[in-house]
């Protein structure tokens, strides 16, 4: 508990807590337990106001109404896997909401498990904790903190570890735990096996567009299947898709998708895995301003039918904010940007690299400055 770094949305959910209930969604291993821990006098899990359903005792007695005495902040961690546990919350907190504050943490995907005629609407808001990104580091992150995360990723234990011994251990074990377990209580599959080849194969799928009919023939399976169990891999925060913004004007593809993995560092090239980067921080930025402002974002990408492309458009409302485009030390403009500029409502472009040096203004009036430096301009969590 002694390295504790502070999270992003820490100020956020202490305001909230005095309103409603605050529900913690998130990847598995991402620092859920830690940091809700960290709202507690003496943050330790044998702190009685920190409760998990899996901790057969503290479960008996939640079935029997039973909650901790004299606590003003009661932790839940894990009650999601009772099947019942919207009516047991919902039961608690309208009796003791004037006097005790509730926390509510979840691995596997708590917002899938909270949708469907969810009696608790109203009474709580949701949060989506993502790894660690370089301005939670650090308040003056440089070349180390970038370096680290490349290699590490942003999931707590291997980045802290900074070794990759700790790394490849960690890598093997989550990810079969969240086949094999997180997978199973969700979802009812018997294709596990399949998944977890889906898993291992996806880091080579990166950045390009997917496509899922290379993958039905490399598993030999039907392309519903494929689709089925990407969809199970996005619930339990595995990867993500974004699709294509544009319109008619630059005649933008429609169905292509692209595909990124929550932890980037399973990536073996060097420039898709800080592509991947980049999207898991612009990600990070859109579920942010929706946890905290409520705002409706989105994250695409640009492409039309003549393969030109810019990787990334952030937007909010449906409308366009800025795009992103990604090098690894290159000071060259990407041209498609001007090309997007005059065809296109986007008004801020960026050019961002992993080096430490800031190009400023090009010819084209687009900005091309380090990974770092734009995240601190833009005020990225």
């Amino acid at each position: 508990m002694d390295s504790y770094i502070p999270r992003y949305i820490e100020q956020f959910v202490r305001n909230d807590l005095k309103k409603k209930m605050v529900f913690i969604g998130g990847p598995r291993q991402v620092g859920k337990t830690t940091f809700s821990l960290h709202f507690l006098d003496k943050p330790t899990e044998k702190h009685p106001a920190y409760i998990n359903w899996d901790n057969v005792i503290m479960r008996d007695s939640l079935l029997r109404g039973e909650i901790p005495s004299n606590q003003k902040l009661l932790i839940f961690d894990e009650i999601h896997k009772f099947i019942n546990w919207r009516g047991l919350i919902k039961g608690f907190y309208d009796t003791h909401k004037s006097d005790i504050s509730f926390l509510i943490t979840g691995s596997a995907r708590l917002d899938y498990y909270r949708k469907g005629g969810d009696s608790l609407q109203g009474r709580y808001h949701y949060y989506r904790l993502h790894p660690f990104s370089i301005n939670e580091l650090s308040s003056q992150p440089g070349k180390r903190e970038m370096l680290d995360l490349l290699q590490f990723g942003g999931f707590p234990e291997p980045l802290l570890g900074g070794n990759e011994r700790t790394w490849r251990r960690w890598q093997r074990e989550r990810l079969s735990r969240v086949v094999y377990d997180d997978i199973r209580d969700l979802e009812n599959v018997k294709e596990i096996s399949y998944i977890e080849l889906l898993a291992e194969e996806l880091p080579n799928r990166v950045g390009s567009p997917l496509s899922v009919k290379n993958l039905k023939e490399l598993l030999q399976v039907s392309h519903d299947s494929v689709e089925r169990w990407l969809t199970i891999l996005e619930r339990v925060y595995i990867c993500f898709r974004i699709s294509p913004f544009g319109s008619a004007r630059i005649r933008a593809v429609k169905k292509e998708q692209k595909l990124y993995l929550i932890d980037w560092s399973r990536v073996q090239t060097e420039g898709e895995r800080f592509e991947n980067l980049v999207a898991c921080q612009l990600l990070k930025y859109c579920h942010f301003i929706e946890d905290t402002q409520g705002f409706r974002m989105e994250l695409r990408f640009l492409r039309d039918t003549d393969r030109r492309e810019i990787d990334f458009v952030v937007l909010k409302e449906k409308k366009p904010l800025f795009a992103v485009e990604c090098k690894t030390g290159e000071r060259k403009v990407n041209p498609w940007i001007s090309y997007f500029r005059e065809r296109t409502e986007i008004k801020e472009f960026f050019q961002v690299h992993p080096g430490e040096k800031d190009f400023g203004n090009s010819k084209t009036s687009v900005r091309v400055l380090p990974f770092i430096a734009f995240c601190k301009e833009m005020n990225m969590p």
